[in-house]
């Protein structure tokens, strides 16, 4: 009941806020989806991520469920400029994973990347957003964080051509300050992606969201394949949709095999 309470607590403000925004001229499915695709589209958003793994920890006994919380809200700035935020708040409820510790609860450190972006692809058709990221050391349990404020840079390329988009996200983030007794932070992100959109807005995405840690020299990559679908509940247009997640590379006491991820997107269309 407890955790159920934590979990309606983080999400309820975020439900509440998005019901503020109204669209006026509703997008097709297919566009929606298209933009989607794209992080850095001009699409209020607000992403409900849940991935579940398994044989975590020195004795590979643990698993996890990680309810990743992602509103992408783009900001007009200019005629030729668009901001775009994107925030990952991580909702953790673990068990096993660190040996005679038990189950943990609660949520993990925030990862907030800013964007600016130009409203126009190059004349070569590319999209692109540059910006700062910040880790926020925002866990509620010392086992569900870092005990670190991190910061660095992160950016963006992309290509729509038709039903496909390609292209690949990336940031660096390396401690600043926070607790002196936990370890630094000096990571790498990657996340090359490919997705096909129909005319029907069911999309299908393959992805890889690598992380390569400098302090121990490891490295961690999952591959996810997804398949998504606009739909509607009532007057609200909505994502849906799931798949599966292999570990093709992790640090020892890592993730293994398969897992699975689950996604509902509540959208916004200004």
């Amino acid at each position: 009941m407890r955790k159920t309470t934590q979990w309606i607590a983080v999400c309820s403000p975020l439900l509440l806020a998005g019901n503020l925004v109204h669209a006026q001229d509703e997008p097709s499915a297919a566009e929606l989806a298209k933009k989607l695709s794209n992080p850095v589209a001009a699409l209020i958003s607000v992403p409900f991520q849940l991935n579940y793994d398994t044989d975590i920890g020195p004795e590979d006994a643990g698993d996890r469920v990680t309810l990743n919380i992602q509103p992408v809200i783009p900001v007009d700035l200019n005629d030729d400029w668009n901001l775009i935020s994107r925030t990952i708040l991580p909702v953790v409820d673990q068990q096993d994973i660190f040996p005679g510790a038990g189950s943990q609860s609660g949520i993990g450190d925030v990862v907030q990347s800013v964007f600016f972006s130009p409203k126009a692809p190059t004349a070569s058709g590319w999209i692109w957003g540059a910006g700062p990221v910040a880790l926020l050391p925002t866990g509620s349990d010392d086992l569900l964080s870092a005990e670190k404020w991190g910061i660095g840079p992160t950016a963006v390329a992309l290509k729509q051509t038709g039903h496909w988009t390609y292209g690949a996200l990336a940031n660096h983030i390396e401690s600043v300050a926070g607790d002196s007794d936990r370890a630094d932070i000096s990571s790498t992100f990657l996340q090359p992606f490919l997705s096909y959109s129909t005319s029907t807005g069911v999309s299908y995405t393959v992805n890889s969201e690598t992380t390569y840690d400098w302090e121990t020299d490891e490295t961690t990559m999952p591959i996810n394949f997804m398949v998504n679908k606009i739909g509607k509940i009532g007057g609200q247009m909505i994502q849906y949709g799931g798949g599966i997640r292999y570990w093709a590379d992790s640090p020892e006491s890592g993730p293994e095999g398969f897992g699975f991820r689950l996604n509902f997107v509540l959208l916004y269309p200004r």
